[in-house]
């Protein structure tokens, strides 16, 4: 049965309330979002930078809106599954802008936002007052348009490092904005390369709102962020580079007329690709 934007919105909201880790191995095109559903995974996210890079722009809202926007309703279009898209600051340089980006970013079928709270003009962190001013804007609009648009708010505390003296002034401002933006109506909090376990364990204990963990060297085992209660991790671009990977290496066999049976004995065949495509809305 093909779901309703806002039924995909409301199990959305659920996934990160069960109790249970959500693992979101975030993709950037529709073929990966109908293998993620085909394989099980029960919703699907994007990553900004693997947007931008396999469309050949760096990350930092530099993919024009508009290519973003005929993306995504791509991808939606091809999953029967809640997809959250990673749209950064907004690509908004004032609220009125981004109150129509909102607008938009709904009507491309997603229900789940991460915003970020660095101004991308600037590079500096928004205050939290402007940051919580945005959080109420985008709730207030995806309610307007029927939609209970998910907010995964992100801070980029541990990226603006410099400005902190301490590792406990950063973590006292991660928890203050987390606080914060649970207030404005984020619905789950996400501070960007937050790693250690006993600082996750401290912001849990603190914030008491879902968390969003982002795979990185030297954060605990998935076992354990469940144990934890963090309630999702993203793996950012890091599908991206496993298939990056994946293809420089048989590519650097092939110039050398190696590898050839990887490809000619490949279990993926061109029938399961097409299944992945075929008979959807």
């Amino acid at each position: 049965m093909i779901k309703s934007q806002q039924e995909k919105a409301e199990i959305f909201h659920s996934l990160h309330n069960n109790g249970k880790l959500l693992v979101l191995p975030n993709i950037w095109e529709p073929l990966g979002a109908a293998l993620l559903e085909d394989i099980g995974y029960t919703a699907i996210a994007t990553a900004s930078a693997s947007v931008a890079l396999t469309n050949g722009f760096p990350d930092g809202e530099n993919i024009p809106f508009k290519d973003l926007l005929v993306l995504l309703k791509k991808i939606t279009s091809a999953v029967n599954i809640p997809v959250t898209a990673d749209v950064e600051s907004g690509y908004a340089d004032n609220n009125v802008q981004l109150s129509e980006n909102i607008k938009r970013l709904v009507d491309s079928g997603i229900v789940g936002i991460n915003i970020e709270d660095t101004n991308k003009k600037s590079k500096k962190l928004y205050s939290i007052e402007e940051q919580c001013e945005r959080i109420r804007l985008i709730k207030n609009v995806s309610k307007t348009a029927g939609v209970s648009l998910f907010i995964n708010a992100r801070t980029d505390i541990f990226l603006h490092a410099a400005e902190f003296n301490s590792e406990e002034a950063k973590m006292n401002a991660v928890i203050e904005r987390g606080k914060a933006y649970r207030e404005a109506g984020g619905d789950c909090f996400f501070p960007v390369l937050l790693i250690q376990e006993n600082n996750i364990k401290t912001l849990l204990s603190q914030l008491g709102n879902p968390v969003n963990i982002i795979a990185f060297k030297g954060i605990p085992p998935l076992s354990r962020l469940n144990e934890m209660g963090v309630a999702r991790i993203s793996l950012g671009p890091g599908i991206l580079k496993l298939a990056i990977k994946k293809i420089k290496e048989t590519a650097e066999k092939l110039i050398n007329y190696e590898g050839l049976d990887e490809v000619t004995e490949n279990d993926i065949t061109s029938d399961y690709l097409k299944s992945l495509v075929q008979n959807k809305k």
